[in-house]
Order: structure tokens, then sequence, then C-alpha cells
């Protein structure tokens, strides 16, 4: 379906749009490919944006989601949770390090040291494993920079000593990759206000942890000296008042006015919304980013995040000649801005054709490196990763699969399994996914697929009868989610007298042979048998070629 974009942000509207939505502004005519620059404004950035063909050619990338926070070992949002008395990152902190009040995450940061880091090794590994692009984490909520920042608390200047997002980009572009960053920071300010609390129980009862009284003049003589924990921290925004008593009364606290998911700027400091933007900026200057993810549910920092967010697609067409590369990525993007940026969901799906190009971002563990995780066996196997491949690309969108990497710089040999499962079945089926668009529906089987945030699961329940169909060219690709008992593929969107599978079937290949398979059409469906000697538990993809299969395809 054609939507005409003028005619979907008039009748939706665009809240946040600093020009009014009647008149559409010059800067955005011919915007693509060479007109003039990007505005500051939803109507500018809608306009005269489209996802490119790399991105939507490339289907597969991985994530690097590393930082300090890995150390621990202990999973994510180590740094807020180190701060709530009695969770599991509390529990862990003052077990392996001390007590907050001693010892905070500035300490932690100073044991990330990615020692045992191989970014070739990791790189040729994923490429093998079939990712096309590859995003380094650029900062995450912890306030900390993987890259040459102009803030201090970077990894060039403490922890690895290291340009971390630079060092990343070199190698992946080696060897073909396109390159991205996630920028998480904008949450920082809220996220962190944990670490001005206090235990509310205990022995150390009222006793306020590290942010509440380190000061630039305590790092002299230590690693940190000349850098200022305020800056880290954030400064007591949200500062917990004295006086609870009742830890639970105090973590409720912090959830009702701390810790609120806020894409705003914060209250009375406005430099720290300005710091975001230089530190924004810095990022896709130095970096050159093919991918921007931001880890927010709108464009961060209000005005700010929108003047990032037209630099970044006027930087990025300046370094492509006029063409614009850029795929800047947002969370639970609302339908009237999906022509403006390409829709993010965090471990989920969809249950339908998206309109416009969109992404899942997921992990086989979880975000930062757990050993609970690998001791419990946890990780997603190759089949849910594969799964989930085939039914995100059926309805137009990416996948973005980051391997939990430990403060070292390495991943366990548990994790590097999965990649390889990954690797063998990309490495011969790749090809299937790669550069294809949606047919006239994503598929069929009792497995719908996730539908918004936090829907995946960390199995795959697709069975031999769930399919999901995408196009290339003038064929339809049937990528078969599990291995049918009897070796028989059924499709029945291509029965006879079906409309959804009409079109003359000609001739039908297991992807990568050529040799035709025997199938036949019935008034249940289209019955392929295929080969025992290509048994593969985790499915097959299947090339129906012919005439007329194609036409009328939705995206």
């Amino acid at each position: 379906m054609k939507v005409n974009r003028r005619d979907l942000l008039g009748a939706v509207g665009v809240a946040g749009a600093s020009t009014a939505l009647g008149a559409m502004p010059a800067a955005a005519a011919g915007a693509k490919s060479g007109g003039r620059p990007f505005t500051p404004d939803w109507n500018s950035l809608a306009e005269g944006y489209s996802a490119p063909d790399w991105f939507r050619d490339a289907k597969f990338g991985m994530w690097a989601h590393w930082g300090p926070q890995c150390v621990p070992e202990a999973g994510d949002w180590y740094a807020r949770d180190m701060y709530l008395q009695g969770s599991g990152a509390y529990n862990t902190h003052v077990r392996k390090y001390g007590h907050p009040s001693k010892v905070g995450f500035l300490d932690v940061i100073g044991q990330f040291k990615a020692e045992n880091w191989n970014p070739e090794r990791q790189l040729d590994l994923y490429t093998r494993a079939g990712a096309k692009y590859f995003v380094s984490m650029a900062n995450h909520h912890d306030n900390f920079d993987n890259f040459n920042s102009p803030h201090p608390w970077n990894s060039t200047r403490v922890g690895p000593k290291r340009d971390i997002v630079g060092t990343w980009a070199k190698a992946a572009r080696a060897r073909g990759l396109r390159f991205g960053v996630s920028n998480h920071s904008a949450h920082s300010w809220h996220w962190y206000q944990t670490a001005y609390g206090y235990d509310a129980e205990g022995p150390m009862q009222g006793k306020r942890y590290d942010a509440d009284w380190r000061t630039k003049a305590d790092g002299k003589g230590t690693w940190w000296e000349g850098l200022d924990p305020q800056v880290l921290y954030n400064g007591p925004i949200m500062r917990i008042p004295d006086g609870y008593t009742n830890r639970t009364e105090a973590d409720d606290w912090h959830r009702r006015t701390d810790s609120l998911w806020n894409e705003g700027k914060p209250p009375h400091r406005p430099d720290l919304a300005a710091a975001w933007a230089r530190r924004c900026r810095a990022l896709i200057d130095q970096y050159q980013p093919d991918l921007l993810y931001f880890d927010d549910f709108d464009l961060p920092m209000e005005e700010y995040g929108l003047e990032i967010a037209a630099y970044y697609y006027n930087a990025n067409r300046r370094w492509h000649n006029g063409r614009l590369e850029a795929v800047l990525n947002v969370k639970t993007t609302p339908a009237q801005r999906r022509m403006a940026v390409v829709d993010d969901v965090e471990r989920g799906g969809k249950t339908y054709i998206e309109t416009y190009p969109w992404q899942t971002d997921t992990c086989i563990g979880g975000w930062h490196y757990s050993r609970g995780v690998y001791d419990r066996d946890g990780y997603k196997n190759a089949t849910a990763v594969i799964h989930t491949l085939c039914d995100v690309v059926s309805k137009n969108g990416n996948l973005l699969l980051n391997v939990p990497m430990r403060g070292d710089g390495t991943i366990d040999e548990k994790e590097e399994a999965v990649v390889e499962g990954i690797a063998a079945w990309m490495g011969r089926y790749g090809g299937a996914i790669y550069g294809t668009r949606p047919w006239r529906v994503f598929g069929e089987g009792p497995g719908s697929g996730g539908g918004g945030m936090f829907s995946e699961a960390q199995r795959s329940y697709y069975k031999a009868d769930d399919v999901r169909y995408v196009r290339k060219g003038e064929d339809v690709h049937a990528l078969v989610l599990g291995w049918p008992d009897d070796g028989v593929v059924r499709l029945n969107r291509f029965a006879n007298g079906n409309s959804i599978g009409r079109g003359q079937v000609e001739r039908v290949t297991l992807f990568g042979d050529k040799t035709p398979l025997a199938f036949k059409r019935t008034d249940q469906g289209l019955e392929i048998t295929l080969p025992t000697g290509a048994k593969e538990a985790i499915g097959v993809p299947l090339v129906l070629s012919g005439s007329g299969l194609v036409e009328g395809s939705v995206a």
C-alpha cells in the first residue's frame, strides 16, 4: 500500500514539530539525494527520509552491547541496581567489592580493562555468522563513553584507555560491514539517581552512597585523578529525602520519582542536555556511522534530539556525495513518524507486515554479561535466532543480535557455539534472506511471532508447519521453520483457488541446489517432497519459481 507522507502527517498530527503542519519546509524537498538540508522538525525528517537499500538488503546485524557494567558479570542495569538495597546487583556488589557507601560504580569502571579483547577475531566470527552490519555501544545509562569523547569519563582516559568505538569501526569496515553505534546516555540523569540514596535498613542505615560525598578532590593520587565523580553521576537532581526506614518504601520512592523512563531534558540542568548533544555530535563526526541507535521511545532530550537527527542526516548525506545512507533507530515509534526514522522493537516483533522498514534488537542472553545465565544454560540457541530472523524479515524488518561480552572483552564458549550454529545455517542459506522483500502475506502456521516490546520467547516454538514468505526477483522463498516428520512440506497458501497464492508454480528447488523437487498442487495446498539428504532441524528455504507469483506484494 502506498502511503502519502504529507496526508499521513496532516491526518495524524506531529507532536513536537517546530513547523506548522500545513507549511511543509522547503528544506525537505529532495533531501534524500542532495536537496536542501534537513531541519530539526518532524516534517522535514519525514519528507526527506527513506530507509537506504543497504539496510533493507542486509537483514542481519551483530551488536557489542559492552561496557564497564559487564565487569561484575551480574547482568543488566548493574550501575543503577547496585544502589538499591537488597537487589541482586546490590548483594553482588557488597559481596565482591564492598558497601556502595564506600565502593561505588566509579570503582567498577576502574576494573574495566578489556585486557583480552580481540575485535578482529570476534568480527571474523560475526561475519562468518552472516552479519552484514555491526553496531558498537557508544555508551549506556551508566554515563561512560566508549570513545574519544568530550565527556571526560571515557574509555580513552580511564579503564581500557582505548578508543573502543574507533577500534570496532576500523575492524568492521575492513571486513566490508556497515558500521553503527548505539547511544543510551540520554537516560543517565534520572537512571543514576539511586547512587545518591542510602540503605533504609540494617547496620548501614541512613549512610549515603558514594555519589553523595565524592568530589574531584577525592581523586587525588588515584587512577581517576582530575576527574569529577559528579560529572559521572550527574549530580543530585532528584535526591531521595532522609528518613526512610523501610526498604520497600525507599525503592518505591525511586520508582515513582527518579526512575520514570523520561525522554525529556533534566529539570533545571540545561548543561546536561547541551553536553549530551556535544557528545552526540562528536560521535557522529569522528566515526561517521551508517546507523545511529537511540535507546529511547522518542528522539531524546526534546529539541536537542531533533537537532541531532537533522545533524546526522545532513552529515551522512555529505559523506555520501548527496545520497542519504543513514539509519536512525528509535523505539516504539508512533505510526506518523515511521517514515522519518527506522522503528526499533526491543526483544519483540510485529504481527503484520510493516509498511516501513524496521528492526528488532535482541540478545542471546541479557544485554550485559551474566554469569548466572551461563551457569543455567540460559542462552538462546541458533534455532531460536534463525527462526526470529525469518519471521522478522518476512514482515519487512531486520534483526540486530547482541552476544554479551565479559569485561575482559571475550565471549564464553557457550556463546561462541551458538554463533557457530548460526554461521552454519547462514553460510548455507543466508542468500535466501539477503536482499529479499516482503510478499503478499508474511506466512502461515500456528506460530505468529512476537507482537510489541519484550514479546519474544527465549526458545523457538515454531514447527515445520510454520512458514515465512519473502520474495526475491520473480521468485517466492518459503522459509520452512523446521523439518516435517514425513519429509513433505505443505504450503496452504498455495492451495488451488487460494487468491493469496495466485500464479503458476512451475518449479520448486531447495535454495542453493538447482535440482527440481517433486511437488503437486491440490485443493489443500502445495505439497513438496524434501530430499532426505538435506535434512536440517532448523528448517530450510524453498524457492518457488513460475509466473505471476510476486505481483501484488505489499512492500
